[in-house]
């Protein structure tokens, strides 16, 4: 619990993309953050330490009096975000457990966002976000080079059947491929260069990519301007990567693509990617779970340095 001057607000800790605590992207989710400036959003991201933080409050005007619509915002440790997938899975999920399953409808600094909340037999909840509508651009080809340098990889490295674009649904992404599994799984990055490479590009993060089949797929994600190393499952990027594949042709107009990632940081996801024929938008879903919060957390206060 966090105390302001004007009352509690409480934190969650949920992890999405995974049914296992251990698994997926941990979130922060504070489901009233009424009355909570833009300094104390950023503190309670800061000391949590997730790569992002989800803060719901009343919806705006044009939302006002639909059920089950709210404002949302992000905040990475380091600054706000526009859009974050994950936290928006956990957010959707941690409602469902309280208010049940259902339809939410997020009013983002990116633009509306749907997300729907089923549950199956054995108890399990499932979120479905709907994008944004993407849109894929191509990027220099000496802004590859500098991000390569970033990485510490090469050209040689890249899979020429899948050219490197910047994606878009919600927040801007660096998508780049590899030929192989090994050279994913063998990262270490110099995060000040690719940390700047980024905010001169205004990239949230670079999504690094292995197709394993035809609709599966590993996947990265370096997040350095967040004040994280690497995000262990990135919806938002996952939404980019499905519109960057439609447009490109790497895969059918209508398809389901599965994404494993987290697996190299000893936290496995998955995300799976819809995309619809006709529909420009992007559908992205998966499970999550509440995080055991340890007993010596339970009033976290706020860093007000």
């Amino acid at each position: 619990m966090v105390t302001t001057p004007n009352r509690p607000h409480e934190i969650l800790r949920y992890t999405a993309f995974s049914a296992d605590p251990a698994g997926g992207n941990p979130a922060g989710v504070v489901l009233d953050a009424t009355g909570l400036s833009d300094d104390e959003q950023l503190a309670i991201a800061a000391e949590l330490g997730y790569s992002e933080t989800a803060f719901l409050t009343a919806p705006p005007a044009e939302l006002a009096g639909r059920d089950r619509a709210y404002t949302v915002r992000y905040f990475s440790p380091r600054a706000e975000v526009s859009f974050c997938g994950h936290a928006t899975i956990a957010a959707a999920i941690a409602h469902a457990e309280r208010h049940g399953p259902g339809d939410l409808l997020l009013a983002t600094p990116a633009g509306t966002v749907p997300v729907t909340v089923t549950g199956t037999a054995d108890g399990t909840l499932h979120a479905t976000l709907t994008s944004v509508e993407p849109s894929v651009h191509k990027v220099a080809e000496n802004d590859v080079d500098e991000a390569l340098r970033a990485l510490g990889w090469s050209r040689t490295d890249l899979d020429p059947g899948f050219p490197p674009r910047i994606g878009y649904a919600g927040a801007r992404h660096l998508i780049l491929a590899v030929r192989t599994r090994a050279r994913l799984a063998d990262l270490a990055y110099d995060f000040e260069h690719l940390k700047d490479f980024m905010t001169a590009l205004d990239l949230t993060t670079v999504q690094l990519v292995w197709r394993e089949s035809a609709a599966v797929f590993h996947v990265r994600d370096p997040f350095p301007v967040g004040g994280v190393v690497e995000d262990p499952a990135t919806g938002a990027a996952a939404a980019a990567f499905g519109a960057y594949a439609r447009e490109l042709g790497l895969v059918p107009e209508e398809s389901v693509l599965l994404l494993h990632q987290g697996t190299d940081m000893g936290r496995p996801g998955e995300l799976r990617v819809e995309l619809r024929a006709g529909d420009p938008r992007v559908r992205v879903s998966g499970s999550g779970t509440r995080i055991p919060q340890p007993p010596h957390e339970a009033c976290m206060p706020l860093n007000r340095k």
